[in-house]
């Protein structure tokens, strides 16, 4: 009963679309301009700055309450479950029709609770690649990739090495999109803010 508890509480925690909630209050579907993602970064282009944190700090506050109701119900092993839960709940929300963002600000909530030192230099890594590259989402997808590495390295619990992997893999799989933009030198760089409708010529 306490791993159903615990998934449905992570689950509905990350079903919370805080992207489209902010751009209702504008009176805008951000699903429908930019990239059409709900996360921070596409919050930033449509909304500006200070929607984009409010995005930013719902998101990542989600995902550590979902991880800190698991732990305080049964321990390690309910925390990565709970964590995964809003990780699948934020991805794949039945509020939007199972159509969600990447992860990358509830992923950073998680791991705040798990591991706040282990956070601090990812984001300094982010910062870092998104200053020199000014893509986002190169700064996220090799954040996403050193939680886990650095998670076997500290030796932190099972539980939270299997989410940490877990966790980077579902960040990265869905960065294909921009991956593929990537590679193809078609990614949108920090700064461009956009309103133009998703699909539609800038």
């Amino acid at each position: 009963m306490d791993y159903l508890k615990v998934f449905l509480v992570g689950y509905a925690l990350g079903s919370i679309p805080f992207g489209y909630i902010a751009g209702k209050i504008y009176g805008v579907d951000i699903r429908k301009y930019g990239s059409g993602n709900i996360g921070f970064t596409n919050a930033m282009r449509v909304l500006g700055v200070f929607p984009a944190l409010f995005v930013l700090f719902f998101d990542a506050l989600k995902g550590y309450l979902a991880v800190w109701y698991g732990d305080l119900t049964g321990g390690a092993g309910l925390a990565t479950l709970g964590a995964l839960s809003a990780m699948v709940g934020h991805n794949w929300p039945i509020t939007l029709k199972f159509k969600g963002g990447r992860g990358v600000a509830t992923g950073l909530g998680i791991i705040i609770y798990l591991s706040w030192p282990i956070t601090l230099v990812a984001l300094l890594i982010w910062v870092v690649v998104v200053s020199l590259s000014r893509y986002v989402s190169l700064g996220s997808i090799i954040a996403a990739f050193f939680v886990p590495v650095a998670m076997l390295i500290i030796k932190k619990p099972l539980p939270y090495i299997a989410f940490s992997v877990l966790g980077a893999s579902i960040v990265i799989l869905r960065h294909r999109p921009n991956i593929k933009r990537l590679l193809e030198g078609t990614e949108n760089k920090i700064g461009s803010k956009t309103i133009t409708p998703k699909g539609g010529k800038k």
